[in-house]
């Protein structure tokens, strides 16, 4: 129940907010999870060629592999080297659970086609895996939508013996998953790479299958679920919306907890560090270059990529576009292809990609991008690492998505405070590219809630920090060693990885004031953020030389758990001076994660602050000298987010002495 009220917390704080990436909010539908095991044998297909072609080629076979009515895989043609008796001892029935928390991938090479006319992707693909186990691996599980097919599978120039099935996960739009399981000649011993080449292909259309499964109504689900192959505009936001590419996971069903986000939060903290490149081919038929539907940008991994058209003279053969991404590292993300026939729109520091029906909000846009500039600057550095990318969505309905420094989002009319907040969140990608998903998300959403701050008042900001705090709360567990805790550094939900992260840079502000934290965002080199201590030495480097190991072990590198404080005593004296007096603020907290926590006295002539560090499962007391009889004592803020309310308050008597 409480990882079930968790996620929708956090669902409905990214809806209330700027809405990134693909959302849902959970109605209490269940969905029937079946087990992974209990797999539906598909056909299975390999030839020798080196580029994928669908099946309807008419090429011959040199090749192929099905499994008969019996349940046994059966190998025919000239490159048949195993009998039958054979393939039914090395075939396994399916992959385990355990071998597919093993596998981790390191590298993708990825020659992509696609025919948008007939919503058609074929892939080669060279991945290298290595085991991340403790044991060597004997099978290797390699996974797809359910609505693409393994053409080919081939190690150390040989075709590998495989099998496949579908496997119920709603990490893909259709619910399944199309699960390679090859036996590997050689078992892969732990911290060992290979090399793994592979060829597939289908059809990749609009689906909404998995919500529609747990009653989501059909427009919330389309508009969740808009990934897609199609002439005008191509989305594929990778696992988690739709697996075009291989992967390697443990099948999670929506209505079972927070199971299948926590499984995308894996799956891209896997691939942080990874390097892809990308080769993309796209064929534009006449049909749809009349319609205007040759395509006029790309983007991979979110990084626009130049389109090289060739233009056929012969409407019998299709146009071609081709780009390529060259090599780069995967931060905390799923790879992902967008292609589309759009306008593009030059921004502040943006380019927005638009459809014709939009052309009267991109003033609005542009007006918001140029409000939060100034601000974002003196925060964040005179210019960005990157130009924001803001690519129009088909419909105006449909959910935001982001990744890297690309927003995709309909380019709808809204209020300059709605379109200011986007803006300050999406640029601020542009700046902070960070392969650590408490930096890149946190700082965004951070700067997101400074830009409140500065619109509308701190107490605005605070607000709209908290609204996510009780979920944050449930999350947290309630001891160290007890639940599922995440450090920042790998963490997986956002939960953590947005709420938690935006409060720590709160806290970081008081530490080490606003003009050090601004230092070290200013200085902050994603290639030099080797080591987990990196963004802890920037601040320290940037400041007064103070030492914040004892902050980021409790709040960073580990998960303690929250601050639980509480207002133990107050005790008050009169001073030699005239109308003043000595405070003393007795505090207990009863949480495991220390933090400096402000404390506020107030007068009817004065209210002084002081700050004070309370370490996990300590007591601390604070001395305030006054002006005026003390009437209230306050300790935090709201700045510091703790296992229940995180402001305490208590009015104070006119006797001299204890005040309890």
């Amino acid at each position: 129940m409480k990882r079930i009220v968790n996620l929708t917390g956090e669902l409905a704080t990214v809806l209330a907010g700027i809405c990134l990436g693909w959302t849902l909010a959970l109605t209490g539908a269940a969905a029937s999870a079946q087990s992974p095991t209990g797999t539906q044998p598909s056909s299975a297909q390999t030839t020798n060629s080196g580029t994928p072609s669908p099946t309807s080629s008419g090429g011959k076979v040199l090749f192929s592999r099905r499994i008969n009515d019996d349940g046994q895989t059966v190998t025919t043609g000239e490159g048949a080297a195993l009998s039958a008796s054979q393939n039914a001892a090395a075939l396994p029935t399916a992959a385990t659970d355990a071998e597919r928390r093993s596998v981790a991938y390191t590298a993708f090479d990825l020659d992509v086609h696609l025919r948008p006319a007939q919503h058609y992707l074929a892939v080669r693909a060279l991945v290298t895996v290595r085991n991340s186990g403790a044991v060597p691996l004997l099978h290797l599980p390699l996974q797809l939508s359910s609505s693409l097919a393994w053409q080919q599978i081939r190690i150390d120039g040989r075709d590998a013996v495989f099998t496949q099935s579908v496997v119920n996960s709603d990490t893909d739009h259709t619910g399944q998953l199309n699960e390679a399981t090859v036996t590997l000649a050689q078992p892969l011993a732990p911290g060992a790479q290979l090399q793994v080449d592979v060829t597939y292909a289908g059809r990749i259309e609009q689906s909404a299958r998995r919500l529609l499964a747990i009653g989501t109504p059909e427009n919330v689900a389309e508009s969740s679920d808009w990934d897609r192959i199609a002439s005008g505009f191509t989305g594929l936001r990778g696992f988690g919306n739709v697996v075009w590419y291989p992967v390697t996971s443990v099948p999670a069903i929506l209505g079972d907890g927070a199971r299948v986000f926590d499984e995308i939060g894996r799956h891209k903290l896997g691939l942080s560090g990874a390097h892809l490149q990308v080769a993309l081919t796209l064929e534009t038929t006449a049909a749809e270059a009349a319609a205007g539907q040759t395509p006029t940008v790309a983007l991979v991994d979110g990084q626009p990529i130049a389109l090289a058209v060739t233009q056929s003279t012969d409407a019998t053969i299709p146009s071609l576009a081709i780009g390529r991404l060259e090599s780069t590292t995967l931060g905390f993300e799923s790879p992902s292809i967008f292609v589309a026939a759009r306008t593009a729109h030059q921004l502040p520091e943006t380019t927005l990609w638009g459809l014709p029906t939009s052309e009267g909000n991109v003033e609005a846009w542009s007006e918001a991008a140029s409000a939060v500039l100034p601000f974002l600057r003196g925060w964040l550095g005179q210019t960005p690492h990157a130009q924001l990318t803001i690519l129009e969505l088909p419909e105006s309905v449909d959910i935001p998505f982001e990744t890297g420094a690309m927003l995709a989002t309909p380019v709808r009319a809204a209020s300059a405070e709605v379109l200011d907040s986007v803006l300050a969140h999406a640029l601020t990608h542009a700046w902070v590219m960070s392969r650590r998903a408490w930096l890149s998300e946190g700082v965004a959403h951070f700067m997101g809630t400074l830009w409140m701050e500065k619109q509308r008042g701190r107490e605005e900001a605070l607000a709209m920090l908290g609204d996510a705090r009780n979920a944050l709360a449930l999350a947290e567990p309630a001891s160290p060693g007890e639940g599922d805790g995440q450090p920042l550094l790998t963490a997986i939900s956002p939960v953590y990885y947005r709420t938690k992260a935006a409060y720590v840079l709160w806290m970081l502000r008081s530490l080490v004031t606003d003009e050090t934290l601004s230092a070290a965002l200013r200085a902050y080199d994603p290639n030099a953020d080797t080591t987990p201590q990196y963004f802890e030495h920037l601040l320290e480097d940037a400041g007064q030389q103070r030492n914040l190991q004892w902050f980021f072990n409790d709040w960073v590198y580990h998960d303690r758990g929250l601050p639980d404080f509480a207002l133990e005593n107050v005790f008050t004296t009169p001073t030699a001076l005239s109308g003043s007096y000595l405070v003393a603020v007795s505090l207990s907290n009863n949480g495991y994660a220390g933090a400096e926590v402000p404390v506020q006295v107030i007068s009817d002539l004065a209210s002084v602050t002081q700050r004070i560090v309370v370490a996990g499962r300590a007591k601390a007391t604070v001395r305030i000298l006054l002006q005026g009889q003390p009437t209230e004592v306050r300790v935090n803020d709201g700045t510091i987010p703790e296992t229940g309310a995180s402001i305490h308050s208590k009015q104070l008597t006119t006797v001299p002495g204890p005040l309890k």
